[in-house]
């Protein structure tokens, strides 16, 4: 055979075996992608996102989009001919796979979290939009969740009503950590707590619990990452009870992102006129129980789902606004927010067409 065509018949084999090896390596990453997105203020799936009952609600117009990422299941094994074709696609990002599934979390895991983490957000949202309003809701601190094996297990349970820890009022769900690690492992400590059934049937009969118990709990040594403390075995969040129902009807959706785009729905619904001015308002973004945004992941296939929706305006929390301008969709205006406050406000100039003084997204925040 002469030397050229061996030659070229070995570049050839060699071409091929780093083809296959392509389709068939696995590459530790995953893949993000814009996702649908949802108008709060119109149905989903034949009914309303938003309803609201035992409170007058007003006729609503324009769009408040909230935002989704779609990502590569937990269990997928990306080969590396895929990985590349991601980094060359625009609307697309290759993630290591740590990024979306962290400590090796399976897809269950990871999608229980985003149901927690998404049932979560509406909660916020519901508190936020009520406080910006003036609508007074009832708050306390419950026993999110008992870890299995812990001290806690069978002496506390979620739902439980957390009034004190050691006779000290509990105020926030931080509170019951600091007032815990107080103690040192080994040592007891004494929460004055309303059972999870009492608070349940109270709130049936539009009462408040007052009967309380106490609990003594021997606390355990830490065993994760950080500084060795006594535990017991609980995470502490709020409860909260509204003078009205207001429900969120979204499935197939999950994480806390939404938060700010639900709240806005809310209000829009609760007062008169055009919270929009029927323009096309998109975004994402977490809230807290006091209308704080909070910065979310995969911002930049968000805005892209966005736009493509035909979306004029994007409400982008102020911690991602320099990852978000860096490729700013044509068209897309990135308007930046910290608050509730912050996105009402332009809100108003937008529908108002007074938007040349909009806080806009630039590369530097």
């Amino acid at each position: 055979m002469p030397r050229r065509t061996a030659t070229m018949l070995a570049s050839t084999l060699m071409l091929i075996a780093l083809l296959c090896a392509g389709v068939f390596l696995p590459v530790p990453y995953a893949e993000m992608s814009p996702g649908p997105t949802v108008n709060t203020l119109d149905e989903h799936d034949g009914e309303p996102v938003l309803q609201i009952s035992g409170r007058k609600t007003y006729p609503t117009d324009g769009h408040l989009n909230m935002t989704t990422v779609r990502v590569t299941s937990a269990d997928y094994r990306m080969n590396l001919v895929e990985a590349v074709y991601g980094w060359l696609a625009h609307d697309d990002k290759v993630v290591p796979h740590d990024t979306l599934y962290p400590d090796g979390k399976t897809e269950e895991q990871s999608t229980q979290e985003n149901a927690e983490e998404f049932s979560q957000s509406q909660e916020s949202a519901k508190v936020a939009a009520l406080k910006e309003l003036g609508i007074p809701v009832r708050s306390w601190v419950i026993v999110s969740t008992v870890v299995k094996g812990t001290p806690a297990q069978g002496r506390l349970h979620a739902g439980d009503v957390i009034k004190a820890v050691d006779g000290t009022a509990v105020k926030q769900p931080s509170d019951v950590a600091k007032l815990v690690t107080k103690h040192k492992p080994g040592q007891d400590v004494v929460f004055t707590i309303v059972p999870a059934k009492d608070q349940a049937a109270a709130e049936k009969q539009n009462r408040t619990a007052t009967a309380t118990k106490t609990v003594t709990i021997t606390t355990a040594e830490s065993h994760d990452v950080g500084a060795k403390r006594a535990i017991v075995g609980i995470s502490a969040g709020t409860d909260h009870t509204f003078p009205f129902t207001i429900d969120i009807k979204l499935a197939d959706v999950g994480g806390p992102s939404a938060g700010l785009m639900f709240a806005l729905g809310i209000y829009d619904k609760l007062t008169p006129g055009s919270l929009t001015g029927r323009k096309f308002v998109a975004g994402t973004g977490t809230i807290d129980d006091d209308g704080k945004v909070g910065p979310i992941g995969g911002v930049e296939m968000k805005t892209v789902g966005a736009r493509d929706m035909g979306a004029q305006y994007f409400l982008t929390p102020a911690d991602n606004c320099a990852a978000a301008a860096q490729d700013t969709p044509s068209g897309l205006t990135l308007v930046k927010v910290n608050t509730i406050g912050d996105a009402l406000a332009a809100l108003k100039d937008i529908r108002s067409g007074q938007t040349a003084d909009l806080p806009k997204c630039t590369t530097k925040g």
